[in-house]
């Protein structure tokens, strides 16, 4: 996000700073419902907009769900499986 303010000089601007997220939780986020607050909605509107922008993210996510699902141990087992990373998507 950036800020910057309006209506004096010299105007102050904040440096541009990055969040990332893997796939499922940026379309989880941007499936969920909006969260209160004025710049938690903002936000929320940014990851939705980048979601939205292009089918591949959603599809990655839900692969790498898919993915995850092979990775939990069946019912009486140890469960000592490695856990399964995927890449990150910067804004």
């Amino acid at each position: 996000m950036f800020a910057q303010t309006v209506g004096i000089r010299p105007r102050q601007k904040s440096a541009a700073q990055r969040i990332c997220f893997c796939p499922q939780c940026s379309v989880s986020l941007a499936m969920g419902p909006a969260p209160e607050g004025a710049l938690n909605i903002a936000a929320w509107q940014m990851i939705r907009d980048l979601v939205g922008a292009d089918p591949a993210l959603s599809q990655a996510a839900w692969e790498n769900l898919r993915g995850n699902a092979g990775l939990l141990p069946a019912t009486g087992t140890d469960g000592n499986h490695s856990a399964h990373t995927a890449g990150y998507f910067e804004f």
